[in-house]
């Protein structure tokens, strides 16, 4: 049995919801499988790549923004080499060297011929004072772009020098350069 009161107010609650829900300015159907939007949304309108949006915080400066969107684009479509190559470029950014490292080799073994993957995973080895290894990534990422990128070709000459001298610093470079997939670059300075 309910309480009188309980049933007093719920009546009016109720009337209410369904009084909004005629209304022209109520809830509008999402899809076929019957999801309703709240009024203001069009549902028909496509949402923004969210490597495209991360991109564009990347150069921004903010990396963990960026970070969520690549997210955001994995979820939708997936870890592809695209996202997976962005996640770790962040990772790096942010200073998760060990995560940005691991994501960046995740996107080498889905395409071993991606440039940005292979160029980016070379500067993580760099920041991490793996020389070696840092120069043969650069070597392939150069090979792969078949010399085409400055970028690259910077980056494997600061690593060349770095494996010859740890020490070296060059005095009118001293930053590695991230490369991504389309137009656009992200420098990260060396310690």
């Amino acid at each position: 049995m309910s309480h009188p009161g309980l049933r007093r107010g719920l009546g009016p609650a109720l009337l209410l919801s369904l009084l909004a829900a005629c209304q022209s300015g109520g809830l509008k159907p999402l899809a076929e499988d019957g999801a309703y939007a709240p009024p203001g949304i069009d549902t028909h309108e496509r949402s923004v790549d969210g490597l495209i949006v991360g991109h564009r915080l990347m150069a921004a400066g903010e990396f963990e923004l960026a970070l969520k969107a690549y997210y955001r684009a994995a979820a939708q479509q997936g870890m592809t080499v695209d996202t997976l190559s962005a996640i770790g470029s962040a990772k790096l950014r942010l200073g998760r060297l060990g995560q940005a490292e691991r994501d960046l080799r995740q996107a080498i073994e889905l395409d071993d011929t991606f440039v940005p993957a292979w160029n980016n995973l070379g500067v993580v080895l760099m920041e991490t004072g793996q020389y070696g290894e840092a120069e043969r990534v650069f070597r392939t990422a150069f090979a792969l772009d078949s010399g085409q990128s400055a970028e690259i070709r910077d980056n494997l000459r600061l690593a060349l020098a770095k494996l010859e001298n740890p020490a070296y610093i060059d005095e009118n470079k001293s930053d590695f350069t991230l490369v991504r997939r389309g137009t656009g670059e992200y420098l990260l300075l060396s310690r």
